[in-house]
Order: structure tokens, then sequence, then C-alpha cells
């Protein structure tokens, strides 16, 4: 966990023991009052922050949040993750290929760490990928908007897609919860699509697709259909005796 060695987190006084009951309201408080005593100490984080009652509202985090739902395995865990990503626990969120940290404000007196590794996209979807959204120049514009081309759905959800599988995601979490999945880790699951939300883009860093070998090779797609269709004459295209009789020169 180099990731966090930087404010020396103490694991030798981490405090496992059954707590006491702490409100909705305690604990974001609580979340609160941490991130400011770390911020005087020099040490930013980067929170989820919800604004209103959805975790997400656009494409991106919607699909996301949806994928995570339709898995059975993780069905037990996810409701109470979702009301922790909505209180304000998850106050440092890191995206990285392959790779989400983050703390996780619980009823223990210091945040939970927690490292969430994604599965590399194999090679053979990677090509697929590529190939499928730089056959058209509009389809990588919209992906960069945060927009997304309806045709390209089933990319993402079809078996073995771009959105990953239970099987494809490993987490580790500090928290003493013996689950599969602890609620801490759904927490966290549910920030990275509201994440998405804002910067679609983190979805192709998290999966390692780089956009910049993306985006060139739509280019390259279109400037060779140009190039192709350069010489090809349609019955839009006048020639010089036409252009004469049309304007009566």
């Amino acid at each position: 966990m180099a990731y966090y060695d930087d404010y020396e987190y103490d694991y030798e006084r981490y405090n496992f023991n059954k707590p006491k009951y702490e409100s909705v309201a305690d604990r974001k408080n609580k979340a609160e009052e941490y991130v400011k005593k770390m911020a005087a100490k020099g040490i930013v984080f980067n929170p989820v922050v919800i604004a209103g009652n959805k975790i997400a509202e656009k494409w991106w985090g919607l699909m996301w949040c949806k994928n995570l739902e339709r898995y059975s395995d993780y069905a037990n865990r996810l409701p109470r993750g979702k009301s922790y990503c909505k209180n304000g626990n998850v106050i440092d969120l890191k995206i990285e290929a392959g790779k989400i940290q983050a703390l996780v404000m619980g009823t223990a007196k210091k945040p939970y760490i927690l490292e969430i590794e994604i599965d590399p996209i194999n090679e053979v979807k990677a090509v697929d990928i590529s190939w499928q959204c730089s056959k058209k120049i509009h389809n990588v514009e919209s992906l960069v908007k945060g927009e997304f081309p309806p045709e390209m759905e089933d990319l993402f959800f079809q078996e073995d897609g771009l959105f990953p599988s239970p099987k494809e995601i490993h987490f580790f979490c500090m928290c003493p919860d013996s689950a599969k999945m602890c609620k801490h880790v759904a927490s966290v699951l549910y920030a990275v699509g509201a994440k998405l939300d804002d910067d679609p883009l983190l979805f192709f860093k998290l999966r390692g697709i780089d956009m910049n070998s993306l985006v060139a090779k739509a280019i390259d797609n279109r400037l060779e259909n140009l190039l192709a269709n350069a010489e090809n004459i349609t019955s839009r295209v006048y020639d010089d005796a036409d252009v004469e009789n049309l304007f009566g020169l």
C-alpha cells in the first residue's frame, strides 16, 4: 500500500474492535473532519461528492453501475455500498491503468485503505475495440466528448466485453468484514461510476486502452477512406460542359 505511505498510516494502532453504532450524519461528519485534518498537514485527498440522489446521470456512469448490479456475486453488498458512496464516505479515489486506490470512512477511527485491480483487456479484445471505434471517426469524437455511440453498446455489455466481470475484479480492504465483497469496496466501485460521469476517458485509462492511439487510428482510417474515394465520380459531380450548360455559358 505504498500509495498511502506518505501520510504514515498507523497499522499498529488500527482499531478492529466492534465499533459502536454511528448514524449516517455522524459518519459523514467524521469523514469531512478527517479530510480537513489531513489537508492541514498538507495532504490533499480527492473525495467523491454526490450532489443529488443519483450517483450517475450520464451514459458512462449509469452503465458502469448497471454492469455491477447485474452480477449476483455482488448483490448482497451493493445497497450498503451505494449508501456509503452517496453519503460522502469515499474520501479519496484515484484511478490508474488497471488499478483503483481509495480511502473509505467506516465506523473505525481512521478510514479503511482499499485497492481494487481490474484485469487488463487481452490483446484480441483491445484490437477489436480499436477497430470498431475507428471505423467511423464520429464514434471516437463522441467518446472523447463523453457521449456514446449506440451502435457500440454491445461491445461493452457482451460476454467478455469491455465492462469488467466479477472474475476480472480483485479487491482488498483493511476492514474486518469476511464477506467476498465488503460495503467499502462496493462504495468505491460506485464512486468510479460517479467519476466516469465527469470524465469518461478514465474508463479507457482503467482498462488500459490508449485513447491517443485510438484517435490516431480513426483519423488514419478516415484519410484512407477519403483517398480511396477521391477519384470516384458520382452523379453530384459535374464536368466542364455540364457547368457551361447549367449557367448558360
